[in-house]
């Protein structure tokens, strides 16, 4: 899946040689493949950037928006994906998702820009869609106080709530009249150490969405050649930690080679007014005791030691799995039991969610 970030780059590219149309989702009932808020480009030729899903559901809002590039009209799009006989759009996901679709142009560049350049120093980013033919998306601004608002429309009033499960949440009312969304950075991961189990960590992290960074006071430990894929490598934890206090999405995973790098890594971090996401921290229940007594470990919320999800991991790789799934498992607000475990718990099935796209 692609990143936000990448998603409006390639959306920025595309403008700039002719007009599309964006299909955000905007609200999901039941199970679905994707969540509220994400996106595809549909072009002139039929090609798509990003997706919704996939499958046939994909299909009709392509058809739809290749109308709406003829007409320019704005308009919401229903997919059921009940598998209820009689609609023309069935699946077996279980749930109902719309789509808004909306004609963006060369004109949305430099709103695109700025949603970007803000992505680039790690802050979130709301966006709002009106659902008016008239008035163009916009990013809502929040002052520092009231005396510098500008601009009231950055501030009416909307119908769209937060919950902990997703930044997204469309609740449909007479007065809900916009989407307001959350773009949000793409996560860092930083992983101090660059032993076995960091460079596998690198590889399946990244993977997953994060972008990688790697520190360690051994240079021929955090070569380019072994983290090719980090976004920039470094001896220095305080040099590390100075670079990325403006990232509002900051994930640790401490797997030092032992206890006094720990320490040595926890003093630095608790220096730095960041809001840690996640913090983890490798080793024996010995390794760990010792860490706590060392360190205030109350002022570190997030904090999750031994690291990992229990699957019996063994291997250096086998680790890194099972770090790299809790991380996912705090970043998107999972439980870590088995979808067949927590299927057995919950009164109704549907609402487990399972993640995938139709081919």
């Amino acid at each position: 899946m692609t990143s936000d970030r990448i998603f409006y780059q390639q959306l920025k590219h595309r403008l700039e040689l002719e007009t599309v149309v964006l299909a955000t989702i905007v609200k999901v009932l039941g199970s679905a493949p994707r969540e509220i808020g994400a996106k595809m480009a549909i072009c002139q030729d039929g090609s798509i950037i990003g997706t919704i899903g996939g499958g046939a559901g994909e299909a009709k809002v392509i058809t739809q928006a290749l109308k709406v590039l003829k007409t320019g009209e704005k308009q919401l799009v229903e997919i059921d994906l009940t598998g209820t006989p009689g609609k023309d759009i069935q699946g077996v996901c279980g749930g109902k998702v719309q789509v808004w679709l909306e004609k963006w142009s060369s004109s949305a560049i430099a709103l695109i820009e700025e949603i970007l350049e803000l992505l680039k120093t790690g802050q979130s980013v709301k966006l709002v869609t009106p659902f008016t033919q008239d008035v163009p998306p916009y990013l809502m601004r929040y002052p520092d106080s009231p005396q510098k608002i500008t601009n009231s429309l950055y501030f009416s009033a909307t119908s769209v709530k937060t919950n902990s499960r997703s930044p997204l949440t469309f609740t449909p009312s007479a007065s809900c009249d916009r989407f307001v969304e959350t773009i949000e950075p793409q996560p860092i991961l930083l992983i101090i150490g660059g032993g076995h189990v960091a460079v596998s960590i690198s590889q399946i992290a990244n993977f997953a969405g994060f972008q990688i960074v790697v520190q360690d006071d051994r240079p021929e430990f955090i070569t380019p050649q072994r983290f090719p894929q980090a976004l920039f490598l470094s001896q220095s934890i305080t040099e590390t930690l100075n670079t990325l206090t403006t990232h509002s999405l900051l994930y640790v995973a401490l797997v030092t080679r032992g206890y006094p790098q720990d320490i040595e890594a926890l003093k630095a971090l608790l220096q730095y007014p960041i809001s840690y996401q996640y913090i983890g921290a490798i080793g024996s229940q010995k390794r760990i005791r010792m860490i706590k007594q060392a360190i205030p470990i109350a002022r570190l919320p997030n904090f999750y030691a031994p690291i990992g999800l229990d699957i019996g991991a063994l291997t250096p790789e086998e680790i890194a799995i099972s770090i790299c799934g809790e991380l996912i498992k705090v970043r998107r607000g999972g439980t870590g039991l088995s979808l067949g475990e927590r299927m057995q718990q919950c009164q109704t099935p549907s609402k487990v969610h399972l993640s995938h796209i139709s081919v």
